[in-house]
């Protein structure tokens, strides 16, 4: 990890939604190879930021860095390259009822890749099934088949299908009994440690949180307001951050 060249800025960004201001001036910082985690309310914004940092929204203020290039102005034409770069996993896995698993993990690739033939195809949804210790007959169920948190692997699974640097997660262990939310957390770290990917994670589950995160920021009332390691933010004197924590 090279603190000097971070992957993605977010330079005091603003949103508002009718008259309700969502993000207030959030500034962050996320290097190459770490995780950073957002934590904070449910409806405070941290799915907001994931979609701004994806090209989803534009900000009504401040700016969005991907590698030194603003990708959040009006006149930006090249979202497409970096969609490519990124993939995210949604909070609801947000499958194609109509498409099998398979077809699922093909999905992106197959437009963006209209050269490769289907043997090529199948090849690699069977190896992006192997990153997530599934079998390769897993490919032929429907999402209505699938177990919330075998789709939510299988989410992860497409989000690597076009083998991105970033992986954006928003509340991935949401709805997820304990055990089931452990095994999302290990993959988030196994995509880390086995892609070498940057992944910025948001949540309000503190027990993954401290899992994957190498820092976590807070999100508070529109701005971020703590960040720091797992370690530091367990024994911050910071009232909101305390509350939060449960401490």
């Amino acid at each position: 990890m090279n603190a000097s060249t971070p992957l993605i800025e977010l330079r005091g960004l603003e949103k508002s939604f009718g008259k309700q201001k969502v993000l207030a001036g959030v500034n962050l910082t996320i290097h190459r190879g770490e995780t950073l985690v957002i934590i904070g309310a449910s409806g405070g914004g941290k799915s907001v930021i994931l979609k701004h940092c994806i090209g989803l929204l534009q900000p009504d203020g401040g700016e969005v860095l991907v590698d030194g290039t603003v990708i959040s102005s009006h006149n930006f034409m090249d979202v497409q390259t970096i969609r490519r770069r990124m993939g995210m996993l949604f909070q609801s896995s947000a499958l194609f009822d109509s498409m099998n698993a398979g077809e699922n993990i093909k999905f992106a690739v197959r437009e963006h890749n209209p050269e490769m033939t289907e043997s090529q195809l199948d090849g690699m949804v069977v190896e992006k099934l192997n990153l997530i210790h599934l079998s390769p007959d897993m490919q032929t169920k429907m999402p209505s088949e699938l177990s919330g948190g075998m789709k939510k692997r299988l989410g992860l699974a497409r989000a690597i299908a076009m083998n991105p640097e970033i992986l954006l997660y928003d509340e991935p262990t949401t709805g997820l009994d304990p055990v089931t939310g452990d095994v999302i957390n290990d993959l988030i770290l196994d995509m880390q440690k086995t892609l070498g990917v940057t992944s910025l994670v948001v949540t309000h589950d503190m027990v993954s949180a401290y899992k994957v995160a190498n820092r976590i920021a807070m999100l508070h009332e529109g701005r971020i307001i703590f960040i720091g390691t797992p370690d530091e933010i367990r024994t911050t004197t910071n009232p909101h951050v305390k509350k939060f924590i449960g401490n």
